[in-house]
């Protein structure tokens, strides 16, 4: 699907899914190499820059783990020249198409003076991505607070599979977003050219936009690993809580089942046994080693 609009003298194709015949299109009225063309055609695997003879061409990956229509990662690839921008993407991103309402109305949005290239639409656009990408980075901070809460309630078992689902998250976009630190210094250093000179602050604009993300991705694994460590240890703690308990009412039991076993025993001059009341007698005798024992426990603070 292909949609055309203008701002300000600059015009933004943006290719949902495109046709080989969309593409032609394109590539023509603006001049693209074919490898542009191809490229354009199906997802890449990889972030890239190239440098055309009056454009741009970068492919750039953002995740997606709630937002997406398809995938876990959506890609975007844009071609940016003087007058134009086109954007290219197999999913329908969300960022993108809010940003079109915006462009409809030739009004973008608290974005104040820009200038008459379209590497500035390029720059509002990538803020408006990044912040998506901050967005997915809260839901799993709001998983994450709902792990702690839910550790602390005494529910340890249940917390390592969120913990584990939270990590898949959060390497997911660690992955994705860390490339983008390569793709925008070559952006940097080599389309300022073509860019013009006063696009330098901006690209480092985004750059600070870029380290902004990747930090706060970094604060929650840490947080992450912090709760994992703290789960580990209440399971830990209760298992050996466990253990004890049952290692406890194993030495209480083994004695007593030998006196048992004692007193049963088939033999011709078994004290007590033949005695009046001689039930009774072995039973307080197993009730006060017992009490002996739980003393003794108690003593060496085992209980």
């Amino acid at each position: 699907m292909k949609s055309r609009y203008e701002y300000n003298g600059i015009v933004w194709i943006d290719l949902e899914n495109p046709s080989r015949h969309e593409v032609i299109d394109v590539v023509n009225e603006y001049g693209l190499d074919t490898f542009t063309a191809e490229e354009m055609l199906a997802p890449s695997l990889r972030e890239r820059v190239e440098i055309g003879s009056n454009y741009v061409y970068l492919i750039l990956h953002f995740p997606a783990l709630r937002h997406s229509h398809k995938t876990k990662e959506q890609e975007v690839d844009f071609v940016i020249g003087e007058n134009f921008i086109i954007t290219t993407h197999y999913d329908t991103i969300d960022p993108l198409h809010k940003f079109s309402k915006i462009f409809e109305v030739n009004s973008v949005l608290d974005m104040g003076p820009i200038g008459d290239h379209a590497a500035y639409i390029f720059f509002f656009m990538l803020k408006k991505l990044y912040k998506s990408v901050e967005h997915e980075i809260e839901y799993v901070d709001r998983d994450l607070q709902m792990i702690e809460e839910h550790i602390f309630s005494e529910q340890h078992v249940q917390m390592v599979s969120a913990i584990s689902r939270a990590a898949r998250d959060l390497l997911n976009l660690r992955q994705t977003i860390e490339p983008h630190r390569e793709v925008l210094r070559s952006l940097e250093t080599d389309a300022l050219p073509i860019f013009g000179e006063d696009f330098r602050q901006y690209m480092r604009s985004l750059e600070s936009e870029y380290y902004k993300v990747h930090n706060h991705i970094m604060r929650s694994t840490e947080s992450l690993h912090e709760l994992r460590e703290t789960n580990n240890s209440l399971l830990t703690t209760k298992q050996n809580e466990t253990m004890r308990i049952f290692t406890i009412l194993a030495f209480v039991t083994f004695p007593l089942s030998l006196v048992t076993e004692l007193f049963s025993t088939d033999a011709i001059n078994t004290p007590i046994i033949g005695r009046a009341h001689d039930f009774w007698i072995i039973i307080g005798l197993e009730a006060v080693a017992t009490f002996c024992m739980f003393l003794y426990f108690r003593r060496k603070k085992w209980l």
